[in-house]
C-alpha cells in the first residue's frame, strides 16, 4: 500500500478562515440586472387570488469594516466621557452589522424597503425595516436563507408576509377590486455581488 501526501492550499490573502465568513468582505454589493426575482402575491385566506412579478428596481448590502467601527466606537465613548462629567448614553456605534435596501418599481408595487436591524442564526437572516410605500413607512419583517456566501458575494431568498388591511389603512396600496385579500407575501431572491 502507498501513501500518497496531497500539498496544502494556502488561501488567497485577501480571503479569510472558514471561522469569519458569516458576510462578504467589507464593502458595498449591489444586484446585477437579471440576478433577482421579486414576486407579490396576494391569499385570501387559503388561496392565492393574484400573483405577479415586480421588478426590482435596485437592491444594495452595505457590510461595514468591523474593525475601524470598533476603533471609532471606543474612541467616541472616550471622547464623551471626557467632555461631560456625569453619565451620559452614547451614540450606539451600531452592531456592525450589514444594511440591506431594496427598492421595487412596477405596476402592482413601487414602494422601498430599508433594514433598520438585521439578526443572524444559523444561516438565516432576519431584516427588520420599514417598507416604505406611498410616503409612509409600514414595519416589516424579511426573513433570508442564505443560499451561498463568498468573499465577494452573498446569494440570499426570503420572504415577508404582509396584513393586507393594515398595509391598506397605513399606506393607500390596494389591489384591484376583483382581487380580495386577507395577506400578501412579497418573495425576495437576490444575487449581492
Amino acid at each position: 500500500m502507498t501513501t500518497v501526501t496531497l500539498p496544502t492550499v494556502t488561501p488567497p490573502p485577501d480571503s479569510r478562515g472558514d471561522a469569519d465568513r458569516r458576510w462578504p468582505l467589507p464593502g458595498r454589493y449591489t444586484v446585477a440586472s437579471g440576478r433577482s426575482l421579486v414576486e407579490l402575491t396576494a391569499w385570501y385566506g387559503p388561496l392565492p387570488t393574484l400573483r405577479r412579478r415586480v421588478a426590482l428596481a435596485g437592491a444594495s448590502l452595505t457590510v461595514p469594516d468591523r474593525s475601524t467601527e470598533a476603533e471609532s466606537g471606543t474612541a467616541s465613548d472616550a471622547a464623551l466621557a471626557d467632555t461631560f462629567a456625569e453619565t451620559v448614553p452614547g451614540p450606539s456605534s451600531g452592531t456592525g452589522l450589514p444594511s440591506f435596501r431594496f427598492e421595487f418599481g412596477g405596476r402592482d408595487l413601487t414602494a422601498s424597503l430599508v433594514s433598520e436591524r438585521v439578526d443572524e442564526a444559523y444561516g438565516r437572516l432576519q431584516v427588520t425595516g420599514d417598507l416604505e410605500v406611498n410616503g409612509v413607512a409600514f414595519p416589516v419583517l424579511l426573513k433570508l436563507r442564505v443560499v451561498e456566501r463568498t468573499d465577494d458575494r452573498l446569494l440570499v431568498v426570503g420572504r415577508a408576509r404582509l396584513p393586507y388591511r393594515l398595509l391598506r389603512r397605513a399606506t393607500g396600496f390596494g389591489l384591484p377590486w376583483r382581487r380580495p385579500a386577507t395577506r400578501l407575501r412579497l418573495l425576495v431572491a437576490a444575487e449581492f455581488a
